[in-house]
């Protein structure tokens, strides 16, 4: 397939330069750099193993990327066309096919230059031009700030990644070559990308099993981040080679001697810890470099995977393994499809050694992870890690779907980009991976969104648990749930997977929404009336001019802002009553006119919160709070920590107990009583008897002759809390009892 250029020379006028490579325009500032060595090199690569036509159009692909970035250079010196040309030899190493190639051989055109998506598409496919696509930046919007629009591509990205995996495989080799070229750069945005690569590209190359990837990544990243760092571990490293070296060698001839005497074929090769391993070590662990001693490894390739447990046999047979330092990866792979043994050795002189021991499939998966779809034609090997994969990716819609914004989308990702340690089983005997710190409720997410949202209560490992249990490899965990239950926005606190707090939030934003707007028309309507103006006098033509002055979308956005505490209502309830009419006076003022109490049924949800630090109850005299982003609290109004919040008068709302309150309220409750035998029990049944519902109980650690306990009960107004107080009083042994509000 020769090359197809199009005859006008605007097509390939530059538009702007890339975000991260900043091309220069001026070919005078560089000298030109011959590529000839680079492309052949590349040509004699694709035709290995792609056919003659599909060799054919990436050689076009070629020549058309280079007559568009014609007179561009990278901040380096190189011509431009050198990147793209890279890129392609990342990709063609892991043997993808012709599509991939030909959009990382253009991936930068339509940002850099005036070439569009169509064109790409009429020359090269509308496969290749959707890769390009996926892969190029969004254009900048003029109120974004760099976050803003980062997190926006990288949403961007990410979704097309969710349809066409090889999208991320594209950006992946993109952002290596930059990395191997960062020199050229300004410190700061070295720095910055350095870390964006840490965050972001990384652990996604490790979420998809690009082992190899993944570790050159960090180790640059480390380099350009922390270069001090660097080079002082770099020096440690040379000096300990040469101590440590005997003893890694000798290791090594005693396994390759072992293992075919115990009629074992295998390769063995030894492997030393990268850089950024060894530092994150020392940081996580509180360690100087002499205290880091397993620097070095051996790994053992074997023909199948139970010859795998044969060696580990005979490895422990040579060597003292480490107890708690064995990992069975083969039978519980990880989320990536990586798949291997590992152990620690303790070799001569005490000095430990890993040892890795897998199949040459394996090994090829763990270097290569989802690329090994095109590398390593072992489909049936493979279906396990594709259907993971598949998994993820569509998890990731699921975010999409269940996130408001970019930055909230993004920063789910990250939670999850981080890989699985804990391993659990379902009722089912199916395992589970999740990420170290995840809770019952984050498995209940996990299985399905339904079967989390539902969720009341917990087994794990047949035993009644708290939802906020931390989960251990091994456990066996059932999820209980009910019809009629929701999240609990208390989860936030203790969730750590991002489908979860997507979920969650996502839930508690459309609840909230409803609720808020309820809200939001009560406190304006109380608001208009300390002017002499009803809601309904309020015309359409009164809230299209507010709009038009203020910037809010609609009537309804507004009330949810008040609702919310985002907006003050009396501030929203003059300017509405100034552009009700402009020539009339305003009827009444606020000293005429007091508005109505709002009445508070202390089950409205997540609009109208009940302060934590007083606990009102149903009889205790009230007033409500406007908080930004948390709507009306409402407090005693003896709360002791008023006196810290008094702010704006604006901030301060009427608020009263609707007639008849239904429901239980959680109050604090101390009792000073004697110690002796049987008196908590007392206390307990007293309470129970005037149906009570104990939440909590804890006692002061230093006690003599008194102690003072400490009780979260459910009550349903004052009057019961009082009839409550009275039955303890009568124990005996009660010194004193009192409410407590904090």
């Amino acid at each position: 397939m020769a090359a197809v250029f199009p005859s006008s020379p605007q097509l390939f006028a530059p538009s702007r330069p890339a975000g991260d490579e900043q091309p220069i325009l001026s070919a005078d500032m560089h000298p030109p750099i011959d590529l000839e060595e680079d492309l052949d090199r590349f040509r004699a690569e694709i035709r290995a193993y792609l056919k003659p036509d599909d060799a054919a159009q990436v050689e076009s692909a070629y020549h058309f990327s280079a007559e568009a970035h014609r007179g561009q250079y990278r901040t380096s010196g190189e011509p431009y066309v050198s990147h793209p040309l890279a890129v392609a030899g990342t990709l063609a190493g892991w043997r993808l096919d012709a599509q991939a190639l030909t959009a990382a051989l253009l991936h930068d055109v339509m940002e850099d230059t005036a070439i569009t998506k169509v064109q790409l598409a009429e020359h090269f496919g509308k496969t290749a031009a959707e890769l390009v696509d996926g892969v190029s930046k969004l254009d900048r919007i003029e109120h974004q700030s760099y976050e803003e629009a980062q997190a926006e591509n990288f949403r961007k990205m990410l979704l097309a990644m969710a349809r066409d995996v090889r999208v991320i495989l594209i950006k992946l080799a993109d952002r290596l070559h930059n990395m191997r070229t960062l020199d050229a750069v300004p410190p700061a945005k070295r720095r910055r990308v350095a870390r964006e690569t840490l965050e972001i590209y990384g652990p996604i190359a490790n979420r998809l099993g690009l082992n190899g990837l993944y570790r050159e990544l960090q180790e640059l990243s480390f380099r350009h981040l922390h270069p001090m760092r660097y080079r002082v571990l770099v020096k440690a490293v040379r000096q300990a080679r040469g101590n440590r070296r005997e003893v890694v060698g000798k290791i090594m001839e005693a396994i390759k001697s072992r293992l075919p005497g115990a009629g074992i074929e295998a390769e063995v090769f030894g492997r030393e810890k990268h850089l950024y391993g060894i530092y994150r070590k020392m940081r996580e662990k509180h360690l100087t470099f002499s205290q880091v001693l397993d620097i070095y490894g051996i790994r053992v390739i074997v023909q199948d995977a139970p010859t795998c447990y044969l060696a580990l046999g005979a490895l422990h047979g040579l060597y003292k393994p480490v107890p708690g330092k064995f990992k069975d990866y083969i039978a519980i792979p990880k989320a990536n499809g990586y798949q291997s043994l590992h152990t620690t050795l303790i070799g001569p002189y005490g000095t430990p050694v890993e040892a890795q021991i897998r199949t040459e499939e394996m090994n090829h998966v763990a270097e290569s992870g989802v690329a090994s779809h095109w590398l390593y034609k072992n489909e049936h090997g493979l279906s396990d890690l594709q259907q993971e994969t598949h998994k993820w990716l569509q998890s990731l819609l699921e975010l999409q779907s269940a996130s408001h914004d970019s930055a909230e989308f993004l920063e789910h990702v990250k939670v999850d980009l981080f890989p699985g340690e804990v391993y659990v089983f379902t009722p089912r005997g199916k395992i589970l991976a999740l990420p170290r710190g995840a809770t019952p409720v984050d498995f209940a997410y996990a299985v399905h969104s339904d079967i989390g949202n539902r969720c009341v209560a917990c087994r794990v490992n047949f035993e009644s648990m708290p939802l906020r249990t931390e989960l251990r490899n091994g456990d066996r965990v059932e999820i209980i749930t009910a019809l009629a239950a929701s999240p609990n926005p208390a989860w936030l606190a203790f969730v750590v997977t991002g489908k979860a707090r997507a979920q969650i939030r996502h839930f508690l934003k459309t609840q909230q929404h409803g609720e808020s707007v309820a809200l939001g028309e009560n406190l304006l309507g109380q608001a208009l009336r300390a002017y002499g103006v009803a809601s309904q006098d309020v015309d359409a033509g009164t809230w299209d001019r507010f709009l038009r002055e203020s910037g809010p979308r609609s009537r309804e956005q507004v009330l949810t802002d008040i609702g919310l505490g985002v907006r003050l209502p009396a501030i929203v309830a003059r300017r509405l009553a100034e552009l009700r009419d402009r020539h009339e006076p305003v009827v009444g003022t606020a000293a005429e006119t007091r508005p109505n109490a709002i009445l508070i049924r202390g089950t409205e949800g997540v609009a109208v919160q009940l302060a934590k630090c007083c606990r009102p109850i149903p009889g205790d005299p009230i007033i409500g709070m406007i908080r930004k982003g948390q709507g009306l609290v409402v407090h005693t109004l003896d709360c002791a920590s008023l006196v810290k919040q008094r702010g704006e008068r604006n901030d301060w709302v009427d608020v009263d107990w609707e007639p008849e309150v239904r429901g239980n309220f959680e109050i604090g409750l101390r009792v000073v009583a004697d110690n002796q035998r049987g008196v908590l029990a007392k206390i307990a049944a007293a309470m129970a008897d005037e149906e009570s519902n104990i939440v909590n109980i804890s006692m002061d650690d230093d006690r003599g002759v008194t102690t003072s306990l400490y009780f979260t009960l459910q009550v349903a107004n004052r009057d019961h809390l009082a009839r409550i107080m009275r039955r303890v009083r009568r124990i005996p042994e009660v010194v004193r009892i009192n409410r407590t509000k904090d």
